[in-house]
């Protein structure tokens, strides 16, 4: 921050500020009013907002300032580019402040993943800011890279100037059970903040979530629930992401009761480089709550201000003296797609975009696949020609259960276009396990996919409609150490290696959009279809804590 003395001379008005943003419209958070006038700047303080001289002034006619945005909850890894690679692409989308949960590298290695994500906080051009994973491994039966993080894991990460709590609490019945392991997490972090998770929770269960310390939850998929967990006093993070797109259902829920929009922020969870480039971040969260009714101020206040009282954030959010100075630059309010950002006082140039923005990689985060070569016996489902399915949702990621009649022959499973076979196997070496299952809706003709990416154990998931392209899109992902392989009639058409603990990548964001963007287009040839995400609704066939059916190393599991 610039000498106190000289700021507080610059918001007099005594002498010229370091910049001035002059002649703009300026979006004000705290009347929800729009403000023709100045912002100046010293160093990476707002020192005042009216009209002002600069030492450097940058004429603003004809655009809005509005406060960088803020993504409530985000999983860095999801982005599958490192995190210093991943800032780019959010910083030129407007996002300049991300919390996000590293719950994807800890489930791999440990704290030593979360170490190397608080040193990639220190480069990236946002502002990061982490909260410590509560839910490690995410169910007793997954089979992880490091085991279970518990308390006495997190004590030395409670005052660490990054961290903002405790990460989604996906284990919520332990919460609401007075489980002791999450009880010591719970009570750990009751002075700062608790993010929840709990898809579906109703009735007195919210009542007991909310009485254990959880104090927000991202998981609301319908009007009902959001409601409900609105007057319950819960803040409600509203997502956009790739997998799962909420904001429409909820956004008219709130508005159609008439409730305040106070206690609602945004967050995507996970979403593509490519998506983000084409559609935007949190932009894209703002764009659609206008369209539904949200007055523009509003709007932008759920994706800046809202999120920054939340978390405790005093200097973000807003412009005004004193914040620091997070600014977008607008031609047009209602589509929200900056012509200029300014984090911390400075406008970022294309040089700042073509940064080295990496950090060391430890190597617990490298190496880390462990498994052997399988075999079609490996990977066979008995069945006698009925099983239980599980059911792709489109545009979300909770699934569907039903029994249903499949084909078999001498006593196994044959996988077919509309019930393909999925398998899971333990990557790191500990049990040996692969589990298998019938899965509805991926719609894989003549070919299979394979990754590591597999919330949130991350073990190795394939699918495919027969047994020769599963097994040699799982060997191409065991040979890459992590990443995702498409194979079809027994070649590889594309590959994306993540060799940073089998879920990121270590090359240029552009160049993991460019092979996603392939990807995505061989796996809609081989039948993917429009509203099935081939990369994150695949990983989320593994998350145990999602209804009504997952995939495990020992098979399907029922929730």
């Amino acid at each position: 921050m610039a000498d106190c003395k000289h700021m507080l001379r610059c918001a007099r008005g005594e002498t010229p500020a370091d910049l001035v943003l002059k002649g703009g419209t300026i979006l004000n958070v705290f009347t929800e009013e729009l403000i023709p006038g100045d912002v100046a700047v010293c160093g990476d303080t707002i020192v005042g907002v009216g009209d002002y001289r600069g030492v450097t002034e940058i004429d603003c006619s004809g655009k809005f300032l509005v406060p960088g945005l803020i993504d409530a909850h985000v999983h860095l890894e999801s982005s599958m580019a490192a995190p210093g690679e991943f800032s780019k692409v959010l910083a030129r989308a407007g996002t300049t402040t991300v919390v996000n949960d590293p719950h994807e590298i800890v489930n791999v290695a440990g704290a030593a993943g979360l170490d190397y994500f608080l040193s990639c906080g220190e480069k990236m051009l946002v502002n990061a800011y982490f909260m410590i994973p509560s839910s490690v491994p995410a169910d007793d039966g997954d089979v992880n890279g490091c085991g279970q993080f518990l308390a006495e894991d997190m004590i030395h990460y409670v005052n660490h100037p990054r961290v903002l709590g405790l990460g989604e609490t996906m284990r919520f019945m332990d919460c609401i059970l007075g489980e002791d392991r999450m009880a010591a997490k719970l009570a750990l972090f009751a002075e700062k903040h608790i993010d929840g998770h709990a898809p579906g929770l109703t009735g007195p269960g919210v009542q007991a979530y909310r009485l254990s310390g959880v104090e927000n939850d991202h998981e609301c998929t319908s009007a009902l629930e959001v409601i409900e967990k609105l007057r319950a006093g819960f803040t409600v993070l509203m997502r956009e992401g790739s997998g799962a797109k909420n904001v429409d259902v909820l956004i008219s829920a709130v508005l159609e009761e008439g409730l305040p929009l106070d206690q609602c922020l945004f967050c995507t969870d996970d979403k593509h480089l490519a998506e983000i480039e084409a559609d935007g971040h949190i932009t894209t969260c703002v764009r659609k709550a206008i369209a539904l009714g949200v007055p523009v101020a509003k709007a932008y206040k759920m994706a800046s201000y809202n999120a920054a009282r939340y978390y405790g954030l005093k200097r973000l959010g807003a412009i005004g003296a004193g914040f620091q100075a997070d600014i977008l630059l607008l031609d047009d309010l209602n589509d929200p797609r900056p012509s200029d950002v300014m984090v911390k006082g400075r406008i970022l140039t294309e040089e700042d975009y073509a940064a080295d923005l990496s950090v060391p990689l430890p190597d617990a985060v490298i190496h880390t696949v462990d498994l052997p070569r399988f075999t079609a016996a490996d990977i066979a489902l008995p069945c006698g020609g009925e099983a239980d399915v599980i059911r792709i949702i489109p545009d979300q990621i909770l699934t569907g259960h039903e029994r249903a009649a499949v084909a078999a022959a001498g006593g196994y499973f044959v996988p077919d276009r509309t019930y393909n076979k999925l398998c899971m196997a333990d990557r790191y070496g500990k049990t040996g396990k692969i589990g298998t299952a019938v899965l509805q809706g991926l719609n894989i003709h003549g070919g299979a996919i394979a990754t590591t990416v597999a919330h949130d154990a991350h073990n190795l998931l394939a699918a495919g409609d027969n047994d020769h392209d599963i097994l040699l899109a799982m060997e191409t992902v065991r040979h890459m150490q992590g990443g995702y392989a498409l194979v079809s009639g027994g070649r590889v058409l594309g590959t994306l290696p993540l060799p940073i603990g089998g879920l990121m990548s270590d090359a240029p964001f552009r160049t993991v959009i460019r092979t996603l963007e392939e990807l995505d287009r061989l796996a809609r040839e081989l039948g993917v279809p429009e509203g099935v995400d081939p990369f994150i609704t695949l990983s989320f066939l593994a998350l145990t804590v999602l209804p009504e059916a997952r995939i495990t190393v020992d098979g399907i599991q029922l929730t």
